[in-house]
């Protein structure tokens, strides 16, 4: 992001991680040999096999690491996938159900698609419970289970899986014999939804000045309907590591009172109102645990101060993946599900799921509201194809939002950044036609440039710019270009 009115920026071309989960296994029509109300076949792994389950590449029944009984499974994350195995059952409508799981390693998820989840970060070499509730939908027949690890982490190990509820179920047999999909682009590692928010399906996100550079000085209540998310610019370090505070640019003549009243009004009109951390000149640190907690503690009362719906992540002299993660789980555990967490990275930041921003953002997919990579001051990148693409273009923004996704965000997790006028970045800029374009291009196939998806991702987050001041210094046209049709899309 930028806090002056150009900011130049060349970057040679790195190479991007290419995305390919494989399945192997299926699913098979047994009914359940445990007792009454267990809903799972082979959920402790004693076939010997992964009978029952379909599995990414590399899982396997194995022995010497059971739980109980003999065999467990051993789940093989990699770079592009997070060692899932699934099984789909017959289910009531309208039901509780209790997954439940031992599992041994890092990052171990269980949940079920379309629904909650846990997990935890480690089980320090042992084996510990997790269990998860969900209740069916009043025509829900199916539900789809998983345990997963995480990108390139270690194996992990998972045994006596268990689905309890009303009756019992068997397995549900897929329509045509499993197979082993292609590994080409975009075949995409299996993803969580995330939070939900109360935003739109498809949201705008535009930054709103805390200083003077040019652009149109306006107060929140000045900046333009068509915005969903307002990012507030920015919170400042402080002497306390990791601590972040707040303070309105006295040029701005903008009073707290009044600052704080219009940010309730856009509240009530639906919009949310977020403090971003960060910037070109941002010093934030958070590269240990107690600046972690710092962090957290910081930005709450900030949200309690001025009622912010949550936090920005908009670190350019770098993010630390191991603590900026446990310092947005703290913060959560705080401000509960309605948390908004989006972040803005350079596009250089996001070019593999080991880039440090992209990886923080995989370790907190669960809590995660939008990534809205910053598509300009660039150069040229490395595309999800392998390809080599110019910034200013569609195919530069589709193939750079398909690597986000094949890495393992949801599609409705990845947002479209572009500055709004070309008074706002040092280069990049592109017309509203191009951003609406390569939206529809991920959506739909339609409006794309030489590269075409293989696959749509109708969920595809939205679009977001620096800065709604530069919008309206260019008399709106990017607000007025983008959000319709953003707001427009299914």
């Amino acid at each position: 992001m930028l806090t002056s009115a150009l900011r130049r920026r060349s970057v040679a071309a790195a190479t991007a991680v290419l995305a390919g989960a494989v399945a192997v296994g299926g699913l098979v029509a047994l009914a359940p040999t445990a007792s009454a109300g267990e809903f799972l076949t082979n959920g402790g792994f004693e076939a010997g096999n992964l009978s029952g389950w379909t599995c990414d590449a590399g899982s396997a029944a194995v022995t010497g690491h059971a739980h109980t009984g003999t065999y467990a499974l051993q789940g093989a994350p990699s770079a592009s996938a997070t060692g899932q195995c699934k099984q789909t059952v017959t289910v009531a409508p309208n039901t509780t159900y209790t997954l439940s799981a031992q599992v041994n390693g890092a990052y171990v998820y269980i949940g079920v698609d379309g629904g909650t989840s846990t997990w935890t970060p480690s089980t320090n070499g042992a084996y510990a419970p997790l269990s998860v509730s969900f209740t069916t939908g009043a025509s829900q027949t199916t539900a789809a289970v998983y345990v997963h690890g995480w990108y390139g982490q270690p194996s992990y190990y998972a045994d006596d899986i268990s689905l309890q509820g009303p009756g019992s179920g068997t397995t549900t047999p897929p329509t045509t014999p499993p197979t082993t999909p292609p590994t080409t682009p975009p075949t995409t590692p299996p993803t969580s939804p995330p939070p939900n928010t109360g935003l739109p399906k498809h949201v705008v996100t535009g930054y709103w000045q805390n200083f003077n550079n040019g652009a149109t000085v306006q107060t929140i209540a000045q900046v333009q309907s068509q915005y969903d998310i307002i990012a507030v610019a920015f919170a400042d370090a402080t002497t306390t590591s990791g601590a972040v505070s707040f303070t309105l640019d006295p040029s701005l003549n903008y009073s707290v009172a009044q600052f704080k009243a219009d940010i309730a009004a856009k509240q009530a009109a639906g919009k949310k109102v977020i403090i971003s951390v960060g910037g070109q000149n941002g010093t934030i640190s958070v590269r240990d645990s107690a600046s972690a907690t710092n962090f957290a503690n910081s930005v709450y009362s900030l949200m309690q101060t001025y009622g912010f719906n949550g936090v920005d992540i908009d670190l350019e002299n770098g993010i630390d993946s191991t603590y900026m993660p446990q310092a947005l789980r703290a913060l959560s555990a705080k401000a509960g599900s309605g948390l908004i967490i989006t972040m803005a990275p350079q596009t250089i930041d996001m070019l593999s799921a080991g880039s440090d921003y992209l990886a923080t953002a995989l370790k907190v997919k669960d809590i995660l509201t939008i990534v809205n990579t910053q598509y300009y001051n660039s150069g040229s990148m490395n595309g999800c194809d392998g390809g080599v693409y110019s910034q200013g273009s569609v195919d530069f923004i589709t193939t750079l939002a398909c690597t986000a996704i094949q890495a393992g965000l949801s599609p409705s997790q990845v947002g479209i950044g572009t500055p709004a006028s070309t008074s706002a970045a040092g280069s990049g800029y592109v017309s509203p036609t191009v951003v609406n374009n390569a939206l529809d291009c991920l959506a739909k196939n339609t409006g794309c440039g030489s590269w075409h998806p293989s696959t749509t991702w109708p969920g595809i987050g939205g679009a977001m710019t620096w800065s709604t001041n530069w919008d309206a210094s260019a008399g709106n046209t990017w607000s007025n270009g983008v959000g319709p049709h953003v707001h427009a899309m299914s």
